[in-house]
This record gives structure tokens, C-alpha cells and sequence, in this order.
């Protein structure tokens, strides 16, 4: 395995438990400890836990954090408040595609952590800055500026890893930290054992919890589609935290079940549903997109494309078999290609294939179509993701 991989604070228990560990975003991560189904019903039945430290932590923070973020993302953490969690995403100004989805824990009044995926967290923190040191970047037009942005206000430098502006602190924390996601429907029973406090965070509710004298940060967020909680805790409580989670009758899993559970449940997935190319009125996320609450990076050419209208919308592909596509395969509609999978696989809980693909506006939910597997064509319906609903 190539050593300029990062590796988890998990990593001896990864190990210690037989895990198959394989790159992933730039870290050497768990992909199953048994096996893919078992872990993925196990989450659909019971609880598991996911590492998920390969992703990004950037603590945000300062009197200016909530302004700069909402001129940096799509959505409005207007709609929210200190202690809530919310979906949100990061455009690129020129095309408005999905530079990446985030989540955003809002902490305390003026602190955030900012998630974005594994190998997009030095990207996030640059495009975070540029908002905060040149303000024209978020509109074309200068006139649509916010009142508060005057040039003359903003001054940024940059040392030994940390970003300031005028009042914000940019840091990247993802280092000192494992964050682990419990998800399934008994999640919070088994959690309870451990901690009553990390069980009794709501969905979407961001809370500090102390547990055994370390403070950690927890949120009743998740990637799965079934409730849980994910916990932010210091590396060196990580694996007693882990061990913990096990002897409380959690079971591990790896990112294998945690990609087939996010399919089952229509969850897109950065580089295949969402990435160049993609935006968020394609991807049939345009709830993401807050028109009302002023400007915000790619504003400009998002409304382009809304006023044109779109050109192809993600839809789910129920096959009539077993057998998954995979990405790139074309889908035909009367024999004439029209579309593309992003993402296919073999859903355990409906034990047949699925998919998810970018399909012309005017393919309707019941639509048949096919899908060219390497010369095999395979018959699909067109329907509305999720595929499983909890």
C-alpha cells in the first residue's frame, strides 16, 4: 500500500478486527470486515458503525463564520440555528456545477464545521477564502454585492496551515480527529449503553457531549438513510471510543455497505451524481439552492440554467434481474441512447439490480427502458428515488 496514504485513528482496530482495507480519497479506509450484504443489512436491521475520518473538517469560526458561509454555499443557514446540521453545496461560478456537498455542523454562535468529502477539504478551504478576500467573487455583477462587503474591510494571511480573514478562522482539523457514524434503526439503543447524551441528539441537532472527560462533537447526521448519529472525537479517545461502540453490540462496517446503502436510498455520491458538469437542478436537488436569501458563489450561472431549463435529471433505474450496471453504461430508450448510469449496484434489501442515471426531462417515472451492459441489454423502469424508504 502506498505510504503517502493517511490512515485513520481507527486504523489498529481496523486491523485488529480482519478488516480489507483499500484507498479511498487519499486513505487507506476499511471497504468490509466480512462481507458487503452482511454489513449493509445489518445497517438496515440493527446498527452499525462506520469510520468516516477520511473525510474533511474544517472549523470555521469567527464573528464574520455565517456571513462568509452563506455567500460561499447554497443554502440558507438562515433556515437554521446554533446546534443544528444542514445539507448544503459549494458551485463552481463560472458553470455552477457541484464543486462538492457538504455538511455543515453549526456548533456554537459564530463556530462551524464545515465537511466536505475526502479529497476535496484543501479545495473547500481555498474557495472559502477567496470568498472572504475577494467579494466580487461571489457575483458577476458588482452591484449585486452585499452591503457589507467593502473591499477595504477584508485582509487575509496565511500561516502554518491556518487561513484568517477580516473575523474568520479557516482551519483544517481533519487531523485531529476520527469521526464515526452510527446508523440503523436500533443506532440509539445501542448507543445508549455508551453514552445517554450522544444517543438523545436528534436527527439533524449538533451538540458538545463529554465522554469519559473528552469533549467530543456529535450530530444526528449520516450517509445511509436510516437514523443514527456520527461523533466527532479527539484521536487519542478514538479507539476506546470504537471498542466501546462494539462491546455495546454495534457491528462494524465498511465503505462497501456504506455505498450500497446510500444507493438503496437515492443519496448522490461526489464524482458520480454530483462533479463536473453537475448541477444541483440536474441532480434534482434544487431544494439545496436557496434563491431568497441573496447572493452566493455561482448564483449567476445557476439562475442561467434554471431560466433555460435543464437539459437531463437524475432518475433511478429498478432492473428486472440481479445483474448491476455500472457507471458509463448507456441507457436507450427505443434503442437510441439518451442517458448514462452514474452509479449501479445490487440493492440487498430488494435483491435486484438498481441504478441511478441522468436521463432527458421528458423520460417519466414508469418509463421502460434498456441499458447496454457490454453488448447485453438489460430492462429497466424509470422511477423516484429512494429506492428503500425508512
Amino acid at each position: 500500500m502506498d505510504a503517502a496514504l493517511r490512515l485513520s485513528p481507527l486504523d489498529a482496530e481496523h486491523r485488529a478486527l480482519g478488516a480489507k482495507l483499500v484507498e479511498f480519497g487519499g486513505w487507506e479506509m476499511p471497504i468490509q470486515y466480512g462481507g458487503v450484504l452482511e454489513e449493509h443489512r445489518a445497517c438496515r436491521t440493527d446498527a452499525v458503525a462506520f469510520d468516516v475520518s477520511h473525510l474533511g473538517s474544517l472549523r470555521v469560526d469567527g464573528p464574520g463564520a455565517l456571513e462568509l458561509l452563506q455567500r460561499a454555499f447554497t443554502n440558507d443557514l438562515g433556515r437554521i440555528e446554533p446546534g443544528r446540521a444542514q445539507y448544503t453545496h459549494l458551485l463552481d461560478p463560472n458553470d455552477a456545477h457541484v464543486v462538492d456537498d457538504i455538511i455543515v455542523w453549526w456548533v456554537s454562535a459564530n463556530e462551524f464545521l464545515v465537511m466536505p468529502n475526502a479529497s476535496n477539504t484543501a479545495r473547500i478551504s481555498h474557495a472559502l477564502t477567496e470568498v472572504g478576500t475577494n467579494p466580487t467573487a461571489v457575483a458577476t455583477n458588482p452591484s449585486e454585492r452585499l452591503a457589507s462587503d467593502d473591499p477595504k474591510t477584508v485582509v487575509s494571511h496565511q500561516t502554518l496551515g491556518v487561513v484568517e480573514t477580516l473575523g474568520v478562522e479557516i482551519e483544517d482539523v481533519t487531523g485531529t480527529r476520527a469521526v464515526i457514524a452510527v446508523q440503523g434503526p436500533n443506532a440509539r439503543d445501542r448507543v445508549k449503553a455508551v453514552s445517554p447524551a450522544f444517543a438523545d441528539v436528534a436527527r439533524f441537532a449538533v451538540a458538545r457531549i463529554e465522554w469519559n472527560g473528552t469533549p467530543c462533537i456529535v450530530a444526528g447526521t449520516g450517509y445511509t438513510g436510516e437514523d443514527g448519529i456520527e461523533i466527532d472525537v479527539p484521536t487519542a479517545a478514538a479507539p476506546a471510543l470504537w471498542r466501546a461502540l462494539m462491546a455495546a453490540g454495534v457491528a462494524p462496517a465498511g465503505l462497501g455497505a456504506r455505498d450500497t446503502l446510500r444507493l438503496e436510498a437515492g443519496l448522490p455520491l461526489h464524482g458520480h451524481e454530483l462533479g463536473k458538469g453537475i448541477t444541483p437542478l440536474q441532480a434534482g436537488l434544487g431544494w439545496v439552492v436557496r434563491w431568497d436569501k441573496g447572493d452566493f458563489r455561482g448564483r449567476d450561472a445557476l439562475a442561467a440554467e434554471k431560466d433555460l431549463g435543464v437539459a437531463r435529471k437524475l432518475r433511478g433505474l429498478l432492473l428486472e434481474g440481479r445483474r448491476p450496471p455500472r457507471a458509463g453504461y448507456p441507457v436507450l430508450v427505443d434503442g437510441v441512447a439518451v442517458g448514462e448510469i452514474t452509479s449501479g449496484n445490487f440493492s440487498p434489501m430488494l435483491e435486484r439490480a438498481i441504478a441511478l442515471a441522468f436521463l432527458p426531462p421528458g423520460v417519466e417515472d414508469g418509463a421502460a427502458v434498456e441499458i447496454d451492459v457490454r453488448g447485453s441489454l438489460l430492462a429497466a423502469t424509470v422511477t423516484k428515488p429512494p429506492f428503500v424508504s425508512r
